[in-house]
């Protein structure tokens, strides 16, 4: 019992003891996957002063015009402005949006913010994507 508690409190989503039923194990996760189905459902926009990415249409506007992006450009603006006001590195951005190692093409993150800033804040005001030197990127809040 004392492992369950400590499991979940400390960010397990479930927890599941031995031995245990096949049948169990699956309904718990058909029952994980439909609450992540669930949570994108709530949150098919992210909007971002005036820039607004839909994850259903997989659109993104900008004070009202359609800005097209590459898949990776997606992404990245989705991660991005899932944390926004949040400074995140090179290495946050690179897990999150590549999921592999890197190393290789260490300035892959830098050429795609490259490509972001030239769509998404060339031609606007205010620029949203910022550079903390040193640290890495972030899209102000």
């Amino acid at each position: 019992m004392e492992d369950r508690v400590t499991g979940l409190n400390v960010g397990a989503d479930d927890y599941l003891t031995k031995p245990f039923a096949m049948e169990e194990l699956l309904a718990r996760i058909n029952a994980l996957l439909r609450r992540r189905t669930q949570r994108f459902d709530e949150k098919q926009q992210l909007i971002v002063r005036d820039l607004t990415l839909d994850m259903m249409r997989h659109e993104v506007h900008r004070d009202g015009q359609l800005i097209e992006l590459t898949a990776k450009e997606f992404a990245l603006l989705e991660y991005l402005m899932r944390h926004p006001g949040q400074v995140l590195t090179r290495t946050q951005i690179t897990d999150a949006v590549w999921r592999y190692d890197l190393e290789a093409l260490s300035n892959v993150v830098d050429i795609y913010i490259h490509y972001l800033r030239e769509k998404i804040d060339q031609g606007f005001p205010h620029p949203l994507i910022k550079t903390v030197r040193g640290v890495g990127y972030k899209i102000l809040g």
